[in-house]
This record gives structure tokens, sequence and C-alpha cells, in this order.
């Protein structure tokens, strides 16, 4: 297999060139990049989850330098923590039923083991402290058995027992790393079909003669469109182009070649437009931890058009997008800006940018944004993959799919009275 280092590095220069673009496949990619990071380390007898929790961190936040606006690259390396915390914590379980169970077994074979009823209990108190604890000096003295208390029947009984536990914590090993790459092939697969499962849930939101209205391009709204349409609803859509990258041009094509009735406006045409609207359906960049959702830019202006005429404002989101920071967390970028070449052409203005002529700032600033904030209070509803979701329920679906060990919180700094 190549190094794991070179892959780390390549995928870092793309996301710094901004050469991948898209929630999905950012997401995709990182976790397959992960999964080689899991796959390649090498992991102790003791403590295994812990190093490959240092392992994905120490990627991880190389990644999330490399580009801090794409949110979802930071959602997928806590998801990724979040699952080795869960399956060491499942085979520790087992580890620990697998002890109880032994041992009460033991007690109905051999009527010596009467005598002994501590000794079960503080064997399994022993083994599941060394599961759920990093090791010290304190768990490797309990992980020694009292030698008064063990009974042994011979030196080669003794010797064959070490021999199984280093062999059971080897097995362990291999069944943590094992464990945690199936869960990161089921997260890929989610991530790739997570259209396909919005899709489905379109025949319940859409209804017959209805006017939808959706701003830029998207493929999930364009699948969620598409599916509603191959359920016999017969519907219009209503396009705004989503300046100054005009992706609503595509969207607005592609809906055409699908057979739907389409009509393709101007972003300052919405509010004329909303009135007529039974539904706005859109797709995010990255949900936040309060509900609110990062957009790309003038959906705000929409949200805020379809509260003022009543009209339900839906997102659809996979769950790769729930992020689960807050927006005023430091470490959260809400935006970012793009060329000025998208919104003018240099060669016209360029008596207007006078950067020759010594001043100290150009004439004329372009100010080109590429995300909104659309706060949680004009969300009707998010479709993800798992159903649909009300704002104030982002915080639970959060809490199941990362851990708050792995969440970096950050105090703001006092305000001047």
């Amino acid at each position: 297999m190549p190094d794991v280092q070179v892959l780390v590095n390549d995928f870092i220069n793309k996301l710094r060139k901004r050469k991948i673009e898209g929630s999905q496949a950012t997401s995709r990619q990182t976790a397959e990049l992960l999964r080689s990071v899991i796959s390649q380390t090498r992991v102790p007898y003791t403590n295994q989850a812990g190093a490959l929790i240092d392992a994905v961190r120490a990627v991880g936040e190389q990644l999330i330098a490399a580009n801090p606006v794409e949110l979802a690259v930071g959602n997928i390396v806590r998801r990724v923590l979040h699952i080795i915390r869960e399956e060491d914590l499942s085979l520790a379980t087992a580890a620990v039923a697998g002890l109880g169970l032994s041992s009460v077994s033991d007690d109905e074979d051999d009527a010596e083991r009467d005598n002994h009823p501590v000794l079960s209990a503080a064997v399994v108190a022993a083994a599941a402290r060394s599961t759920l604890r990093p090791p010290s000096l304190q768990t490797l003295l309990e992980d020694v058995p009292d030698s008064g208390a063990v009974p042994h029947t011979s030196s080669s009984g003794g010797d064959s027992e070490g021999k199984s536990k280093s062999a059971d914590k080897s097995s362990r090993s291999r069944k943590l790393k094992h464990d945690v790459i199936e869960a990161l092939n089921e997260l890929i697969q989610d991530i790739t079909t997570c259209h396909e499962l919005i899709a489905e849930q379109a025949v319940e939101h859409i209804h017959q003669n209805e006017v939808i209205l959706t701003l830029g391009s998207s493929r999930t709204v364009l699948e969620f469109l598409c599916a509603a349409k191959e359920k016999k609803r017969s519907f219009r859509v209503f396009v705004a182009e989503g300046a100054p990258r005009y992706q609503g041009h595509l969207l607005a094509k592609d809906l055409v070649t699908r057979g739907l009735q389409t009509t393709l406006i101007t972003d300052s045409a919405v509010f004329a437009m909303i009135s007529r609207v039974n539904m706005v359906i859109v797709g995010a960049h990255a949900v936040m931890a309060n509900g609110g959702v990062i957009a790309p830019v003038g959906l705000n202006m929409v949200a805020l058009a379809a509260q003022r005429h009543a009209v339900p404002f839906v997102v659809l989101a996979g769950s790769h997008k729930l992020c689960p920071l807050y927006p005023h967390n430091p470490e959260v970028l809400l935006n970012e800006l793009r060329s000025p070449s998208e919104l003018l052409d240099f060669g016209e203005f360029s008596d207007c940018m006078d950067f020759g002529t010594g001043t100290a700032s150009p004439l004329l600033h372009v100010v080109n944004p590429t995300f909104d904030y659309v706060p949680p209070k004009l969300v009707s509803l998010f479709i993800t993959d798992t159903g649909g979701h009300n704002p104030s329920y982002v915080y639970r679906l959060i809490a199941d799919y990362y851990s708050a060990d792995d969440l970096v919180v950050q105090q703001r700094p006092p305000t001047a009275s």
C-alpha cells in the first residue's frame, strides 16, 4: 500500500487549492483517507483505542487546517473518532460479559470455585478498568492478579494462561481495527447513498400541482425533485440563478432534461415570485449545532422572503453535513471571499483599481462572499437520510454521531463593560 503520509499530503494540497468541491465528495474522500490511516497504524497491546485516536486526530488537525471553511472535513474526523470510541466500548463490554459468563460456568462445573466468590468480581472490575481507562502504573498493577487468590495447578498451566492472555490481547487489537474499518465502510456507503435515501422521502412532502422554489444547483435537490416526478407528481419549479456563479442555470437544464416544468428567474425576482410558491426546497453546505444553516450566498434572502409570506423553508442535508460546532465557536469560519473576477472583468475596470498609482488601497473594492448564514428560526424542516427533523432536534442527532470528548470548546473573551 502507498505511504499514508504521501496520501495525506496529496489530500491537503487538494484542499488548499480548492480542487475538491462539494460536501459529499470531501466527506467521502476524507473517510477513505482516514480508513487508510487506521489500516496502517500499528496498535499496541494496551490502549489500542488511544493509539488509533491519536493517529486520526493528528491527521485530522492537518486536514482541518488546510481548509477550515469546509466543515465536512472536521465532521468526518469527529465521526471517525466517535466510531473508534464506540467500537472499543463494545469490545470492552463483550469482554466483561465473557468474563462474567466464564466465571458462572466455572462455578457450576467446579465446586472449589465456590470458596472464592470475590475472585470473579475482582477480575471483572480489573478488566473493565484496564479496558476503559488509559494505561497507567495503577492499571498495570491491577492487571496482575494476586498470587494467593488465584489458584495455580502447575507452572505449565500458568505459562499457558499467560500465553492465552497475550493472544487474547493481540486478537482484540486486530478485532478493534477490523470493526472500525467495517464501520468506516458503512459510513462511506451512507455518504455515497445519502441522495437516494433523501429522495425516497420526496413523495411525502411534494404534492400535486405545487410550485417549488430553489436557488442555485444542488444534486440533492435535483434527485429529490426527480424522485417526486417519478412518483407521478405534477408540479412546477422556480429556479433562482444563484449569481455570480449562476449554478441555477445548470440545475434548470437538468430539470428540463428530466421532464420537469421549470422557470428560471433572477435572484432579485425571488421576493416578487415567492407569493406564488408553495414550498422552498434548498440544499446546504453545513448544518450547525443550533440548527442554523451555512448555505450558498443568497439563501438568507430567500429564507426571509419565505418567512414574510409564510412559505415553508425546507433544507435537504445528509448526516455528514451535521456539524457539532456552533456559529460563535472561534474555530468556525462562516465565510470566505472568492475571486472578484466572477463579478467583473479586470480589463474593463482596471482604471478603477489604480494599483500602480502608489495609493494605499484601490478605489474600487469587490466583495464576493461564498456563503450565507440562515438562522434556525427561518428553517421549517430538515430532511436528512434518517428522516425529517425540526431545527430544535438537531442537537439530538449530533449527540448520536459525535462524542463530547472530541469537541473543542473555547470560551469567547469577555466583552468590555
